[in-house]
């Protein structure tokens, strides 16, 4: 595989995050710690993305005087793949507090591997905005291929992805089918099982999180 499908991908190398991707890995973790270890990673992960933001300036008047400040100079959008990517957005909304939400309901065929559409509600300015489109695990790629597809026929024009691990078919996915797209990642795990499913991993993300094993 060559090196430069890596190149759209962003790890990121942070002591707090190894640890609270182990507590994920972890199958005795139960369901509220697994939420809370998903909250925090996601709080980093805005971080880093948020790095990317462009700034305006603007007046604010302190208690003493007047005197200068900054504000977002775009507009922000989350946009959760249903249901897993849910349990990414408090995280995220805690460090970009005036981000709008969008929701796109993708079910991956256990068979084929496809994703099938069954939900997409976003807001109305895509066009204008910074879309976050979060997913837990970028594995096959399908599905997170399929989104920004989605998003982009809806005028979404800037784009990144967050996830909490990616594997290397993934990432070749959405460099070949979105070459533009930035991928920020909390872990690079090893392969797909014959399942699609991600190794090492951490299991099913969605059913830890609601606790629907």
């Amino acid at each position: 595989m060559k090196k430069d499908i890596y190149k759209n991908f962003k790890l990121i190398d942070h002591p707090l995050i190894k640890k609270d991707i182990t507590i994920l890995r972890d199958k005795n973790t139960n369901t509220e710690i697994f939420r809370s270890a998903v909250s925090r990673i996601s709080n980093i992960l805005a971080v880093e993305i948020s790095k990317n933001f462009s700034l305006s300036g603007t007046k604010v008047q302190t208690p003493l005087e007047r005197t200068n400040g900054f504000e977002l100079k775009q507009e922000i959008i989350l946009v959760p793949v249903l249901r897993a990517g849910l349990g990414m957005v408090d995280g995220f909304l805690q460090i970009i507090p005036d981000a709008s939400l969008g929701h796109i309901g993708l079910e991956r065929d256990e068979k084929t591997l496809r994703p099938n559409e069954y939900y997409l509600k976003t807001p109305g300015n895509l066009n204008r905005a910074e879309v976050i489109l979060l997913d837990p695990m970028l594995a096959t790629g399908g599905s997170a291929s399929a989104a920004i597809s989605f998003l982009k026929k809806r005028g979404a024009k800037k784009v990144v992805f967050a996830c909490l691990l990616a594997a290397p078919d993934g990432i070749k996915k959405l460099f070949k089918d979105h070459p533009g797209i930035k991928i920020f990642g909390a872990a690079l795990d090893r392969q797909l099982n014959k399942k699609g499913y991600i190794l090492p991993g951490l299991g099913d993300a969605g059913d830890r999180t609601f606790g629907t094993i």
